[in-house]
């Protein structure tokens, strides 16, 4: 019993631990247009931040939502991370049919950001408070109606 014991604290301890989402997350990234994005520059405002992949039916579905809710609200950006292995110019010409009113950069799917889970889902979206914390991860297509009603949770 002794030795099982030591063999799963072992275990545990030789297995590396998971990165948790960061409760005040960093993420600085180039757009498909070749711009900056730093989270940190949008203080003050709602952020989502979307991972979803071309091949996602649910995250194709939900981006034209999105899209209608960030333009219809000033205190709102949004980024979009395509998360996949591909190339970006496939990832462009996705865009260009269809198009969204936020920014789309691609991510490395080998090395995504140090202050965010690795999405275990597409599409996995995060609601960035204007102070900068994780107000609330969704895990599946968000809709404007899930985003209104976390905002109005407040900070």
């Amino acid at each position: 019993m002794i030795l099982r014991t030591l063999a799963v604290v072992a275990l545990a301890l030789a297995t590396p631990a998971m990165a948790a989402t960061a409760a005040k997350p960093e993420l600085k990234v180039t757009t498909l247009e070749g711009k900056p994005f730093d989270l940190s520059a949008q203080h003050g405002k709602w952020v989502i931040v979307n991972y979803w992949a071309t091949w996602c039916v649910p995250c194709i579905k939900e981006m034209p939502d999105i899209s209608a809710f960030v333009k219809s609200r000033k205190d709102v950006v949004a980024i979009g991370l395509a998360f996949e292995d591909t190339d970006a110019k496939e990832i462009k010409a996705f865009v260009d049919k269809h198009p969204v009113v936020y920014p789309i950069a691609q991510l490395d799917v080998t090395a995504p950001p140090k202050d965010f889970d690795p999405p275990k889902g597409l599409p996995t979206t995060y609601l960035i408070a204007p102070d900068g914390h994780v107000a609330q991860r969704f895990v599946g297509p968000v809709t404007g109606e899930k985003l209104s009603e976390a905002i109005a949770r407040g900070p």
